[in-house]
């Protein structure tokens, strides 16, 4: 084990004296490369965009949703749109990725396809709004389509007010089954958790309180324009995916890294994590489901590297209950708190329970844990310079990374055996309300490792790809690519896949 170990520790040291920003694998023959190989789209993200009211998210002109969160090829999803006034409007499909620094590439086009205004649902039990709506277009996915977040850009065509036309996004993930070295969670649980289409209608916005178990969320519903952090139009439609993750899959799939995509639904069972190197929970990812907590667990057992490039992530229970139709997975809640008996869970139980449900002390898996004030703004402060995952950056002790962390963040680490404080500092809460906040790094049991970033504007450092606009929050911010972020990342995830190092594929 030490022989290898060297011989890794040299590699990684050979690999920094790159130069920073270099792709680490032009060569490489992945579907990821073959994917980026083709021209991206020119003409890719929304133009003419308006919400309803000023502050709303809803944009009625047009709007849609899928009928699954994820797709493999060969299945079929079906896609519902509505249109007010009634006109043809057309889905441009596009894959989001690198494309040469483009953002996204067209697959498909369909339409044009005759739209009509689609009724918005009253609230059910738990203030739920599902909706029904009459199927526009279905889509089967072509076998040749590589996994990824794909976006359908929303178009009308005719026009009888003279006010021209409008967009909109609806999103969907294609997912595969192969042995890829990277397996991305895509954080959909808490992009439709803070959805408030049509009119703050969310788990936050329940009359009985805004942290408590009382309302139910259904991914059968258009998703409004982000309603926290930043006003930008490039969210309508789109979840979460353009704010916090796409600069984290634009930068992999720059570099050439062989990545497949997932939603949090898919992660029910560990099977699909266990054939990768390495696990990503990216920006936001708020939700789970005790189910995903478990199988994370085991994928961290099995000896697959984690890594959380978040914050406040694994916070809130999420139970799945079908859609009326049956369909599985469809509709979530706030069930309670994870952290078990620990302190922090305890206070969100005593403020805003009662909870039917409570997750165990994510800073057993994550290595840090959901704190209270959890949001907030900072700099990203370095510790432990003489870590290997600081190789070929140049940090030393205190050296500082300006804006990094928040919005939210993790701190208090647990007493997992081997654990190290990588960097650490204070978030400000409003500017003024002090928190401490830890990124760690702890060894799995079967020479695999966790990482936890501590801030969901990690991905910030890494890329600003087209569509994405760096977030203001706390009066705190993060300043774009750092060839400091860029490294840290390359070293651990080219030691996560590393031949060399960790278990074999599948858990052999």
């Amino acid at each position: 084990m030490t022989d290898r170990r060297q011989l890794l520790k040299g590699t990684l040291a050979a690999a920094a004296t790159v130069g920073l920003g270099m792709p680490r694998a032009a060569a490489a023959d992945n579907p990821v490369t073959r994917e980026n190989a083709h021209a991206g789209s020119t003409d890719w993200q929304l133009t003419r965009v308006r919400t309803d009211t000023r502050g709303g998210v809803r944009s009625s002109r047009i709007e849609g949703y899928c009928s699954r969160q994820s797709v493999a090829a060969g299945e079929t999803i079906d896609l519902f749109v509505s249109t007010d006034p009634a006109q043809e409007f057309i889905i441009e499909v596009f894959r989001t990725g690198y494309y040469g620094g483009r953002g996204a590439r067209l697959m498909k086009t369909i339409g044009p396809l005759e739209g009509f205004k689609q009724s918005v649902p009253e609230h059910g039990p738990k203030r739920l709004r599902e909706c029904r709506w009459k199927k526009s277009a279905s889509l089967e996915i072509p076998s040749n389509w590589t996994s990824g977040v794909y976006i359908g850009r929303l178009t009308t065509l005719s026009d009888s007010t003279g006010h021209g036309y409008w967009q909109s996004y609806i999103v969907f993930i294609v997912r595969d089954d192969r042995d890829a070295d990277i397996l991305f969670q895509c954080s959909d649980n808490t992009w439709q958790a803070y959805n408030q289409w049509p009119d703050r209608d969310s788990v936050y916005t329940h009359p009985k309180g805004n942290q408590g178990p009382w309302a139910d969320v259904s991914f059968d519903r258009p998703y409004g324009m982000y309603p926290q952090i930043f006003e930008n139009p490039q969210t309508v439609g789109s979840g979460e995916w353009l704010c916090f993750e796409f600069p984290m899959a634009y930068w992999l799939e720059q570099q050439g890294y062989d990545v497949t995509y997932c939603s949090n639904s898919d992660m029910l069972s560990p099977a699909r994590g266990l054939k990768c190197k390495a696990f990503l929970s990216v920006g936001h990812d708020e939700y789970w489901d005790l189910r995903q907590y478990k199988s994370v667990v085991a994928l961290r057992d099995a000896g697959v590297n984690l890594m959380f490039l978040c914050g406040n992530s694994v916070c809130w229970v999420s139970p799945f209950r079908s859609a009326s139709d049956g369909r599985e997975n469809r509709i979530l809640y706030r069930g309670g708190p994870y952290g078990g008996d620990y302190k922090w869970a305890m206070q969100r139980e005593k403020e805003h329970g009662p909870f039917p449900h409570r997750g165990p002390d994510e800073g057993y898996l994550m290595g840090a844990r959901n704190v209270d004030p959890v949001n907030g703004g900072g700099d990203w402060i370095c510790t432990r310079p003489e870590h290997w995952i600081y190789t070929g950056t140049g940090m030393k002790n205190g050296d500082r990374i300006p804006g990094l962390i928040g919005w939210e963040y993790h701190g208090d680490p647990p007493d997992i055996e081997g654990l190290e404080i990588v960097a650490e500092g204070t978030a400000l809460q409003g500017g003024v309300n002090p928190q401490r906040w830890t990124a760690t790094f702890y060894p799995g049991p079967r020479d695999n490792f966790v990482f936890n970033a501590s801030t969901i504007w990690w991905c910030q450092g890494l890329s600003s790809p087209p569509g994405h606009q760096l977030p203001w929050s706390h009066w705190s911010r993060p300043h774009g690519p750092d060839a400091r972020v860029d490294q840290i990342t390359r070293n651990l995830l080219d030691r996560a896949v590393s031949p060399w190092f960790g278990r074999p594929r599948g858990g052999e």
